[in-house]
């Protein structure tokens, strides 16, 4: 049989940035090359970053992406390295002149042939159907006298198409370049689906990952080559750049004919049979390399490994040098402090304190021991002065003066993010919050940032005692003090209030807004599912009527599979409101800054 030496580079690339998108593109290139690579495989997009959005649209970022990969060719060529067979997704443009998501074959310092994405997804965070002309073949390479079939990320995802297309082309490896965002447990979801891919093919499945933050997106790497009996052969590491090397004995390809006709799956199959010399089979296997079997995570340590991430390439990929927070010393400011101080390092973060009539003094001495035990820097302003003058002049009281005081602080954060900068201020909300609305709006939801924006209260909690025990495991101090976790949760925007003088306890609201939010659920099916029907009633209606408030908040790193922005897309102006089961009817409610 046939040894192929397969490198796959899961790099971390940023969008729009061509030549150094291709620069990194090389440097991995060259690795896999000292490494003895056979073929490399580089993530979907690699090129121009994913996604690109409407940047699809623009003529000039196409021809420049174009460019890049011939280019790329071009230099592997001159450095020696053309010898290597160098599969990259890039963006192009078909014939008619639409955009094309596309996985291009370099070698000899040529671009030797290219596969269109077929199946394009158009749902959750992915609107590529907008874009996208879907392709109408599939591509297979012969390297080392293996046939390699071409696929692109959503084409492993659907049934027929592609996968079948490979299937009867008697493919002896079917290699998927992917750009597929972090959702929590998501590396279990594809492992099982490669291994159920790579048995209908009948061959090993490769399986190329991007890493990196983008906007709300996380990419977490977890690149793989599995059997067609589904045994893991290799798996590279979660949410770190690397290049994962697996040596594969692979069945001889022996098709002779460059096409094959339309077959079940719908598509054409293209060979392309000859690379030249440097790509028959070796007369002897090299000596083998390591293969790696990344140690997985688990739940808590993949979601804060997200969120650090997120934020770090948010900060970096904007050229951010430096992040302020407001530190009320309760759990949500003091978990995003940790994240940031893990991020961008405690030098880079900057937490304030505004402490008013109603701040008790534990907020007080949990703000200044967060900053003892992270190293962040640390200071005070007192509004209670600022607050008085405003109620001087305007006469506010009741909900309004208690808003006042989230603004005021609000208008401090900013004023010393825009003197210090580059930097941006982190907004603290965490999902629960978002969801209902229990939030000031230009107020403690002012900002650039919001690192945990898809984290639900109860997961705050558990993210916060968890890098506690992470830290006392190492031998460092726990960042978050005992206090902030134990004590009751309070805005402390008025004498003795408490969260639940508005809102459910936390760990039903949750529960209630994982069903109406996570997954769509109706009024009546919660109900018939155990749901009190008040409060299911009453939350339904604060998270209908906080859809503006969501509009305007700070993008933030998604983690789970429906997180407001990119995957929730609600009307603001909207009539339609969940009712008791069986009353029917619409009541449009009002739409108040708070």
């Amino acid at each position: 049989m046939p040894h192929l030496r397969l490198a796959l580079a899961q790099l971390n690339t940023t969008v729009g940035a061509v030549e150094a998108n291709a620069d990194a593109a090389l440097e991995w290139c060259r690795a896999a090359a000292r490494s003895g690579a056979d073929l490399v495989l580089l993530p979907e997009m690699a090129l121009t970053g994913y996604p690109v959005e409407d940047l699809a649209l623009r003529t000039s970022f196409v021809d420049a992406s174009v460019a890049a990969v011939g280019r790329l060719a071009e230099r592997l060529e001159t450095e020696g390295l053309g010898g290597l067979v160098v599969v990259v997704g890039h963006l192009d443009r078909a014939a008619d002149r639409r955009p094309e998501n596309k996985a291009s074959v370099l070698h000899g310092g040529r671009v030797l042939a290219g596969y269109e994405k077929h199946h394009l997804p158009n749902y959750g965070v992915f609107d590529e159907y907008r874009y996208f002309r879907p392709g109408t073949e599939m591509l297979v390479v012969r390297v080392r006298g293996v046939d390699v079939a071409l696929a692109i990320c959503e084409d492993l995802w659907q049934d027929g198409g592609p996968v079948q297309a490979a299937a009867e082309a008697g493919a002896g490896l079917l290699a998927v370049v992917n750009a597929s965002p972090y959702e929590s447990a998501k590396d279990d979801v594809r492992l099982e689906l490669v291994r159920r891919r790579a048995a209908e093919v009948g061959c090993p499945l490769a399986y190329v990952n991007l890493v990196g933050g983008q906007d709300e997106l996380v990419f977490d790497g977890d690149s793989m080559v599995v059997a067609a009996d589904g045994e893991v052969l290799a798996r590279g590491p979660q949410f770190v750049e690397s290049l994962v090397l697996a040596d594969l004995e692979l069945a001889a390809a022996t098709a002779t004919e460059v096409a094959l006709p339309v077959g079940p799956s719908g598509m054409t199959v293209r060979r392309v049979l000859d690379l030249g010399p440097v790509s028959t089979p070796a007369a002897t296997p090299p000596q083998p390399v390591e293969t790696p079997m990344a140690e997985r995570l688990d739940r808590l340590a993949e979601i804060h490994a997200a969120l650090v991430l997120g934020l770090r390439d948010y900060c970096a990929k904007n050229g951010i040098r430096t992040v302020f927070l407001g530190l009320s010393g309760g759990i949500d400011s003091t978990l995003v402090a940790s994240i940031a101080c893990d991020a961008l390092g405690a030098e880079n973060v900057h937490g304030i304190s505004n402490p008013g009539a109603w701040s008790s003094e534990h907020s007080r001495s949990d703000a200044a021991e967060l900053a003892r035990r992270t190293g962040l820097h640390f200071s005070t302003v007192e509004i209670a002065p600022m607050v008085d003058a405003f109620e001087a002049a305007l006469e506010l009281d009741g909900v309004a003066a208690e808003n006042l005081q989230a603004r005021v602080r609000a208008v401090i954060w900013m004023a010393r993010s825009n003197q210090d900068g580059p930097s941006i201020v982190l907004a603290c909300g965490n999902k629960t919050e978002l969801a209902v609305g229990y939030s000031t709006i230009y107020g403690d939801a002012v900002g650039g940032f919001a690192p945990i924006k898809d984290v639900p209260k109860t997961l705050v909690w558990e993210l916060a005692r968890w890098r506690n025990e992470q830290a006392g495991r190492r031998g460092e101090t726990p960042p978050v003090p005992e206090g902030t976790i134990t004590k009751e949760p309070s805005a402390e925007l008025r004498p003795g209030q408490r969260d639940t003088d508005t809102l459910p306890p936390y760990e039903v609201l949750d529960r209630v807004l994982e069903s109406y939010v996570g997954t769509d659920t109706g009024l009546g099916e919660m109900v018939a599912a155990g749901f009190d029907a008040a409060l299911v009633q009453r939350v339904v209606q604060m998270v209908d009527r906080a859809e503006y408030k969501r509009r305007q908040y700070p993008p933030g790193t998604k983690i789970s599979f429906k997180a407001f922005g990119r995957d929730r897309r609600l009307p603001i102006t909207n009539g339609w409101r969940e009712t008791d089961p069986g009353r029917g009817g619409v009541s449009v409610s009002d739409v108040t800054d708070a």
